[in-house]
């Protein structure tokens, strides 16, 4: 058959240079003809945002983020940007800090300039998320793409190794989860292929040595083509468990994605040769699930859902949310005693190749 997709690239400047933020963030604010920004950030991110944003005219200084993007958090940050005439969003931080700047964009259209603190990955997507009377709801949506990302390594050296390695592990999930995503294809497989690979360098550097500057700039690079692989290929099964998961049962986003990983893996490789050798090739492993295992022991990563507050009652009601939004697109068929046994595996922190049986 001959070959046939379609690729659709973000429209994004990428800035990549250590100690250079600042700098960096400063000329973007200008280039963007900035004159009121909005500073957005965790209040323990708080001065190094403030630091970061001396150069630029921030009428705002924000801190009322949380994981997940509750409706109410999002409401309010809106009313917040209205009421100062904000014409610059600014997310300094995680998944959560951008996020929450993603749900004022999308209802504002004001541009963002993303400061990643971690490997979290939403800096380079479209993808929104808004969590509502405890259902997760996401989008595509042009104007939360940020127009500009700024990656500087120094920052992410206060992360600790524990977060570091979550954080981590929830890019390799874009990564691999783009494989089998709905559109899905061979752009989009290259970089996840080597976001894969500059991951399982890079971790590894930074758990051993934290302060060390390579291994951190592999796992950002890792982390960027990570997302940039799942913006292309859209959500697939992995992520439409972790959503549930972590929406619904207000489960730790990142801790979520480095459990739920090798179970989605090994319930899909096996009908699904071509992503299983990219996988292994990537992790330096003769097969997919055995290089993600030894990943995960030299990373001591975390292994069961039951260690985030998450409860053996609740599998069937979080299978039969997240039954409906599975992917056409998934090379396995997946049924309610699929995903129940999925879910138990991961609850219980057993051998993941038990999920594929």
């Amino acid at each position: 058959m001959a070959l046939q997709f379609e690729h659709v690239a973000p429209h994004q400047r990428v800035l990549f240079g250590s100690g250079m933020a600042a700098a960096h963030l400063a000329a973007e604010a200008s280039r963007l003809d900035a004159l009121r920004a909005m500073l957005i950030s965790s209040p323990r991110d708080s001065t190094m945002a403030r630091n970061l944003a001396a150069g630029v005219p921030v009428v705002l200084d924000y801190h009322g983020v949380a994981q997940h993007v509750p409706s109410a958090k999002a409401v309010a940050a809106r009313d917040a940007a209205s009421s100062h005439d904000v014409d610059l969003l600014i997310a300094v931080g995680g998944g959560s800090a951008i996020g929450l700047a993603k749900a004022i964009a999308l209802t504002t259209g004001l541009p963002i300039i993303a400061v990643p603190t971690s490997y979290a990955g939403s800096e380079a997507t479209d993808v929104w998320g808004i969590t509502e009377q405890s259902r997760k709801s996401t989008g595509v949506d042009d104007r939360v793409l940020p127009s500009a990302v700024i990656y500087d390594v120094t920052l992410t050296y206060s992360l600790p190794v524990r977060l570091s390695v979550t954080s981590g592990l929830n890019a390799m999930a874009h990564c691999i989860d783009a494989l089998w995503a709905p559109r899905a294809n061979p752009i989009n497989a290259a970089l996840a292929s080597e976001g894969m690979g500059l991951l399982a360098r890079g971790l590894p550097a930074v758990s051993a040595t934290p302060s060390g500057s390579h291994g951190r700039e592999q796992a950002l690079c890792g982390a960027y083509l990570a997302a940039a692989s799942f913006a292309s290929a859209g959500a697939g099964l992995h992520h439409k468990i972790c959503h549930v998961l972590g929406g619904t049962f207000n489960l730790p986003h990142a801790e979520v994605h480095a459990v739920v990983l090798p179970h989605v893996t090994a319930f899909n490789v096996p009908t699904a040769p071509d992503a299983g050798r990219r996988i292994a090739t990537a992790l330096a492993s003769s097969e997919a699930l055995a290089g993600l295992t030894a990943l995960y022991e030299a990373l001591d990563a975390p292994s069961a859902l039951r260690d985030l507050g998450f409860n053996e009652d609740q599998i069937p009601a979080a299978a039969k949310l997240i039954l409906p939004t599975v992917p056409p697109s998934n090379p396995r068929r997946v049924g309610t005693a699929d995903l129940e046994r999925l879910l138990h595996a991961a609850w219980a922190g057993t051998n993941p190749a038990q999920s594929g049986a």
